[in-house]
C-alpha cells in the first residue's frame, strides 16, 4: 500500500509513478495461486499479487495524462508477463499519447520492477472506445484449443445475461487498506455524489459472470493472465444495483495452461444503461488439475 503521497516524474515524454510495494491481499486464500505453499508447488516463487491489485497504481497517472475523460470514456488494457510476490517493488509507467482518427487518445502503459523486469504491458485510452486495444488484438490472435479438459464444457459464444451485482461499501472500504494509490473519491462521496469504486473493486463487479459462464470440471488453480477495464459511462459507484452480461470470446491452451477469454458488460439495474466493460483472460494451470495428471 502507499506509504507516501503520490507523485510522478516526466521522463522523456513518459509519466513514471512512484515505486510501490503492493500487498498480496489474498495470501491467506489456501489452495489458490496467492497462497505461498500452493504457488511454490506449481513452480512460482511464492503467492502472487493479483493483477487487479496492480491496476491500482495506474489511475493517478492516467488522470494526469488524460484528465477526467479517462474515468468517463476510457480504459486500461494490460497483459501480465511476470508475477510478483507480496511486497515486491514495482513502478507504473504511461507513455506518450497518440490521437487516433476517431479522436480517441491512446498511450502505452506498463509496469516494471527496479531491475527492469516487465510485470505487465498494454495500452490506455480516453475519449471513446478502442477496438484495437492491447487485449482486443490478443483475443484475435488466440489459437483455438484442441484439448480442453477443465474447460471442456465451454464454447466460444456462450453467453449469460442479467447476472445481479452489487458493490458492498463495507467490503470495498476494507479492501482500500491494501490499495497502492487510494484516491480521495474512494472515501469521499461529495466529490462525485457517491463513493467511486477503485478499479480492483469495479473489476470484481464485472467478474460475477464467471461461474455461470464457465462450468469447469474438477479442482484447479487459476490466475489472471490479462485484464482490460473500460468505462463506457463512468465512473462505477459503490452500493448500487447492477446487472452484468457476459460472453466467451476465445478458448485456448499452452503447454502449462488452459486459457479462457471473456467479455462482460456492467449495466445500471434500473435503466439498463451500460457503464463499464471488462475483457478478462484467465489461465487455468494444468499441473493443479487431476484431469491433467
Amino acid at each position: 500500500m502507499a506509504t507516501e503521497p503520490f507523485s510522478y516524474e516526466a521522463l522523456d515524454g513518459v509519466l513514471a509513478g512512484p515505486l510501490r510495494r503492493p500487498v498480496n491481499l489474498s495470501r491467506d486464500a489456501a489452495g489458490s495461486i496467492h497462497d505461498d505453499a500452493t504457488a511454490q508447488t506449481l513452480g512460482f516463487r511464492g503467492g502472487t499479487v493479483a493483477g487487479n491489485i496492480h491496476f491500482e497504481q495506474f489511475p493517478p497517472l492516467l488522470l494526469a495524462r488524460f484528465g477526467q475523460d479517462w474515468r468517463q470514456r476510457g480504459g486500461l488494457s494490460l497483459h501480465f508477463l511476470n508475477a510478483t510476490t507480496d511486497g515486491e517493488p514495482v513502478r507504473a509507467f504511461v507513455g506518450a499519447v497518440e490521437t487516433l482518427a476517431t479522436g480517441v487518445r491512446r498511450a502505452p502503459a506498463w509496469m516494471e520492477t527496479p531491475e527492469g523486469v516487465r510485470v505487465c504491458e498494454g495500452t490506455a485510452w480516453a475519449g471513446g472506445e478502442d477496438p484495437d486495444s492491447a487485449l482486443r488484438q490478443r483475443v484475435g490472435q488466440q489459437r483455438p484449443a484442441t484439448d480442453l479438459r477443465i474447460l471442456r464444457a465451454s464454447r466460444v459464444g456462450d453467453a449469460v445475461r442479467d447476472v445481479p451485482s452489487r458493490l458492498d461499501i463495507t467490503t470495498a472500504l476494507r479492501r482500500l487498506e491494501g490499495v497502492t494509490e487510494p484516491l480521495p473519491e474512494y472515501r469521499d462521496e461529495t466529490l462525485f455524489g457517491a463513493l467511486v469504486a477503485a478499479p480492483a473493486v469495479a473489476i470484481d463487479a464485472l467478474r460475477v459472470v464467471e461461474k455461470p459462464l464457465f462450468p469447469t470440471e474438477g479442482d484447479y488453480v487459476g490466475m489472471f493472465g490479462a485484464i482490460e477495464l473500460e468505462f463506457l459511462d463512468g465512473p462505477v459507484f459503490l452500493d448500487r444495483d447492477y446487472r452484468v452480461d457476459g460472453k466467451v470470446l476465445a478458448l485456448g491452451e499452452s503447454p502449462k495452461t488452459e486459457v479462457a477469454w471473456y467479455q462482460s458488460t456492467l449495466r445500471e439495474a434500473s435503466s439498463g444503461r451500460p457503464l463499464a466493460r471488462l475483457v478478462m483472460m484467465s489461465r487455468l494451470l494444468k499441473a493443479s488439475s487431476a484431469l491433467w495428471a
